[in-house]
């Protein structure tokens, strides 16, 4: 962590705050607001107090460690050019000549790397050991993010974890609930590797070792999140992309073994026969997660450095840290994902649509389906078969980051007949699906020519919303996007009384008029806001439920659900800043955000 913060220094990416600050909602709503900004920084916190608490840390706080791609970069190196490298790895081919022996003995030698090395004796991370009651979690500087959140919450944990019988090993970052000094509660999601372990252990009738590293190199972070296959260690990849070996030591009261550098580990036992609810939390998917049952860890052990640093991150509404982290994932991890999917060209999954909520992906398109057999490798594939949104496009389509121009190529062919409506698996946080972790999947098919002239008539957003409105009083604004398309979108927002279906059967006399249709409530979205309607419909729609078509007019119904939809699960509340907080960080001069920021990302 210092060698960290000096480099963000030197690059002019740290922004220290000496103010006196409160883990309670300020620290993490000053991160929050200056991740959005387009030159954002990362922020030492060094005064740092517990006011509910009446306590002071002499530990400084770290956030948005990984502010922008320049830090990224630093910390991660070019996600091209480790792409590039890892599908080097993956077409070598038998050497010839003595050229290219060489060359690929230089190769396969630098693997050699990938492997951790374990060492013997103790750690910078234990030069300072606590045991049993004097091992407290108060003693950190443990953040409280959003006003619901169910209390303190490790938000960039390094969790460790090793399978029943010590062969797999496993690097997650999974959130961390405090519920008092000694009891830390562990958010396993059901398609997590730690959770596969956890089973192994409650079979048994075991307890099962778990070390929690926090800060160190910030590259574990990254690792910790990396969509690997089960069996392979994501320190693994840590010597890979650093070219040399993690240095790990052994835990002190148990058998895990953790990076040497880490500025904490926090060490204990999870008794697999006991749950305890968790949440609610204010999540990266904007929207809080609402309280379930998981599993718990019974600290044994917290060790530190001399002078150590706490790192942690916060989630919400986009964009976050997780966009930059995200971005390299994708670089990185193309080439293995072509082995799968060996037509694919590129893909890219926009941080507003909360990644695993949208991707857009360019094929090289062979026959007449093909998109529709990537929809299935890819809601089939590790992390991939989380996606509920999925976009085809042809080889020569523009970049994908551009984003007004794939939308204007995708619009220009967008073909009801060419849509793939499905169901499966979807992420534990997903909280549109009637079922927890099933839901709807939709999927895009435009790879073909252009579509056919628009055969509607454009009226302008004025006229268009009277017309609307003379037929229900619950439709509130209207906006219209990409008019020059084949498929203009038009969005309109509604004081909802009802299911939006009835909306759209008596809009039919307008058909002439629309294309794509979008419903949002009124209260909670702004229609000129496109950055934020694409946040809200990817995490509100579920395809099964909530698109609507006739002939050629399509409907995505992205208002809240409730009792007028038969949906049965607790719609969550969206992730907000604290009004108040927000006022007094203005009022102290600590932030300097305006009103218009705050509306722009729905703070």
């Amino acid at each position: 962590m210092k060698e960290a913060i000096e480099l963000l220094k030197r690059n002019d990416l740290l922004r220290v705050i000496d103010d006196e600050l409160d883990i309670y909602l300020e620290i993490p709503h000053i991160a929050y607001i200056e991740v959005k900004k387009e030159d954002s920084k990362a922020l030492l916190f060094t005064n740092v107090v517990d006011t509910k608490n009446n306590k002071k840390f002499d530990i400084p706080v770290l956030m948005n460690v990984f502010c922008n791609e320049k830090a990224v970069k630093l910390f991660i190196g070019d996600g091209d050019k480790i792409g590039a490298e890892i599908e080097g790895l993956l077409k070598m081919k038998p050497p010839t000549t003595f050229s290219e022996k060489l060359s690929t003995f230089g190769k396969l030698f630098a693997l050699k790397n990938t492997i951790p090395k374990k060492l013997k004796g103790k750690g910078e991370c234990q030069q300072v050991i606590k045991l049993g009651s004097d091992a407290k979690l108060s003693d950190l500087p443990i953040l409280t993010t959003w006003e619901q959140d169910g209390g303190p919450f490790i938000t960039m944990g390094q969790v460790y974890t090793t399978s029943l019988n010590g062969e797999l090993k496993n690097l997650g970052m999974y959130r961390l609930q405090v519920y008092d000094d000694q009891t830390l509660g562990m958010h396993w999601q059901i398609h997590k590797d730690s959770n596969h372990f956890f089973h192994e252990y409650k079979k048994a009738g075991k307890k099962m070792p778990v070390s929690i590293g926090i800060g160190g190199d910030p590259m574990y972070i990254w690792c910790g999140q990396a969509p690997l296959p089960i069996g392979i260690f994501e320190l693994m990849l840590y010597g890979f992309v650093k070219n040399k070996n993690a240095e790990l030591v052994k835990s002190i009261t148990n058998d895990i073994y953790v990076p040497k550098d880490n500025d904490f580990i926090i060490e204990g036992f999870v008794d697999p026969s006991k749950l305890r609810i968790e949440g609610p939390f204010g999540d990266h998917t904007g929207y809080y997660t609402l309280e379930e049952e998981y599993p718990f860890m019974e600290v044994t052990a917290i060790t530190s450095k001399k002078n150590p640093t706490y790192l942690a991150t916060v989630v919400g509404k986009p964009p976050l840290e997780d966009k930059y982290m995200g971005h390299a994932t994708e670089r990185i991890f193309l080439p293995l994902l072509k082995t799968t999917a060996p037509d694919l060209v590129d893909y890219y999954m926009p941080e507003n649509g909360v990644f695993h909520n949208l991707i857009i992906a360019k094929i090289k398109t062979l026959y007449p389906g093909h998109a529709s057999q990537m929809m299935h490798a890819f809601w089939g594939v590790g992390q991939m078969s989380f996606v509920k949104h999925a976009i085809f496009v042809n080889e020569d389509a523009p970049e994908l980051t551009s984003h007004e121009e794939i939308t204007k190529y995708i619009l220009n062919r967008i073909n009801i007949d060419d849509m793939l409506v499905s169901k499966g698996v979807v992420d534990a946080l997903d909280h549109s699906s009637p079922k927890f972790a099933v839901g709807g999947k939709l999927g895009l098919d435009c790879t073909g020519d252009e579509v056919t002239e628009l055969g509607i008539t454009l009226l302008d957003d004025v006229e268009l919303l009277q017309k609307m409105q003379n037929i229900s009083t619950e439709i509130k604004a209207l906006k219209q996007y990409f008019k020059d398309t084949k498929n203009p979108i038009c969005v309109i927002s509604v004081e909802k009384t009802r299911n939006q279906k009835y909306l759209f059967e008596e809009l039919k006399p307008l058909f002439e008029h629309i294309k794509i249709l979008i419903i949002v409530d009124s209260a909670k979205n702004d229609v000129n806001n496109p950055y934020m309607l694409v946040w809200r419909v990817c995490n509100n729609i579920d395809s099964n439920r909530d698109l609507f078509i006739d002939e050629n007019i399509m409907c995505l119904d992205a208002t809240d659900k409730n009792a007028h939809d038969n949906f049965k699960r607790r719609w969550p509340d969206d992730v907000d800043c604290t009004k108040e907080v927000i006022e007094s960080l203005r009022e102290r001069k600590i932030i300097d955000v305006s009103d218009e920021f705050i509306k722009k990302f729905y703070l």
